[in-house]
């Protein structure tokens, strides 16, 4: 009857302690949520963010000493933490957006927030982590009032659309002053929500600056199924040049129609849009050439600029997604990995010191254009950098600054009656 008694109680004992053990394994994970829109306009865009994540998780997780990237050569963070990924849609909407890293945070218990693409989804969802005192990391969102709201868990990757417009105006000056290229008036088109409205902005206070005319404004509402009254309002003012700030399916359809009304500018320069998703410059086709645009990344620049980035895009990311990295979709991952660094530095998952390192210390960021990364205070990447790319038979051959430059710039656009 002893010996019973003791065997029952032995097996308790092994048990309790292999439950303890369960416990302390399920411990052993870091919840990050991504917030994308996955669905609408923009959802080819948002599956890329994901599928990014996705991937810059896997190359966390496993071991890949073979790779020149911080965090690669271990599995896992600290002793063994694994990051597991957990997805939310906002649709592009921003009530959506606040809900759901509502949700997130409070129901899912994530640590952090990587996301949104749009700024109109990332500006509420971001507010939604300050209150609560939660991290908040966006690779792509542009909008430069994300980062004048003097927030202290934001931190953003991408360039501000201020400094991409600055660059724009910067490449109309040398193509006057090098090229005699005489563009001297200037059209936006832009899609009427917090980014496209911050861009438009921006454009016309870099022009101001250098005396380029703006002869024509034309806002309208993303995911539009006609665009037809807005390009044929471009067409009647004729500018030298135009901005655009249209993501996605919008980019499209605004290419296509001006092929429909016969017009093109001079010259077409795109903020962080759907100019740069190549999966939609391959539904273009030839229509998408000569447009131009900022970028970050493109497999061209990255050949001798980011190895290691075409490196990670084909073990990891063309599994996922089936083509090439675009800027966007990439600096999400790079946030994933500067986020991992942090953690690592703090020597363990607490908010408070993770968030003290990311404002404080450089991030070795190989899949960066400028190899680091480093924020000042509001949560902007002041190590940020982009080039302008002119697409050419699906290739984004970059024309500005002359450092990065590998291809002259083909100026003007070729007509559309012109073309092959």
């Amino acid at each position: 009857m002893l010996r019973k008694i003791a065997f029952t109680i032995v097996v308790c004992v092994l048990g309790a302690l292999l439950l303890a053990g369960g416990a302390v394994a399920e411990e052993k994970v870091i919840k990050i949520g991504t917030l994308f829109p996955l669905t609408g306009s923009s959802a080819v865009s948002g599956q890329n963010c994901l599928n990014s994540v996705l991937a810059a998780a896997e190359l966390i997780n496993g071991a890949y000493e073979d790779f020149n990237v911080p965090l690669a050569a271990k599995a896992g963070l600290l002793d063994g933490y694994k990051i597991e990924i957990i997805k939310a849609d906002h649709q592009g909407k921003p009530d959506v957006a606040k809900s759901e890293a509502e949700r997130l945070y409070n129901q899912e218990g994530v640590f952090a927030i990587i996301g949104s693409y749009n700024s109109a989804a990332t500006k509420p969802a971001s507010a939604v982590a300050e209150r609560a005192k939660k991290l908040f990391l966006c690779g792509a969102s542009s909008s430069a009032a994300l980062t004048e709201r003097d927030y202290k868990y934001f931190f953003r990757h991408a360039p501000t659309d201020a400094i991409e417009a600055t660059e724009f105006t910067d490449y109309i000056t040398y193509l006057n002053e090098e090229k005699g290229a005489g563009i001297k008036t200037l059209g936006l088109i832009y899609e009427n929500t917090e980014f496209g409205k911050h861009a438009a902005d921006e454009g016309k206070a870099a022009a101001a600056k250098i005396g380029l005319e703006v002869v024509a404004d034309v806002p309208f509402n993303n995911g539009a199924t006609n665009l037809n009254s807005e390009v044929q309002t471009l067409k009647a003012a004729n500018p030298d040049a135009v901005f655009g700030a249209a993501l996605g399916g919008d980019y499209s359809l605004w290419v296509r129609t001006m092929k429909q009304v016969n017009w093109l500018p001079r010259i077409a320069i795109n903020f962080c849009t759907g100019y740069q998703n190549p999966a939609v410059q391959k539904e273009l086709a030839g229509d998408g050439d000569y447009f131009m645009g900022g970028m970050s990344f493109s497999p061209e620049l990255a050949k001798d600029f980011m190895p290691e980035a075409l490196k990670v895009q084909e073990k990891f990311y063309f599994p996922l997604a089936n083509q090439e990295f675009d800027s966007d979709s990439l600096q999400e991952a790079v946030m994933l990995l500067v986020l991992g660094q942090a953690i690592e530095m703090a020597g363990e998952v607490d908010t408070e010191k993770v968030r003290e390192i990311l404002a404080t210390e450089t991030f070795e960021s190989p899949l960066s254009l400028s190899g680091e990364v480093a924020f000042e205070p509001g949560g902007q990447n002041i190590k940020a950098l982009s080039v302008i790319t002119q697409i050419k038979d699906l290739q984004y051959n970059t024309i500005y600054p002359e450092k990065f430059q590998n291809s002259d710039p083909i100026f003007p656009m070729t007509p559309w009656d012109e073309r092959d």
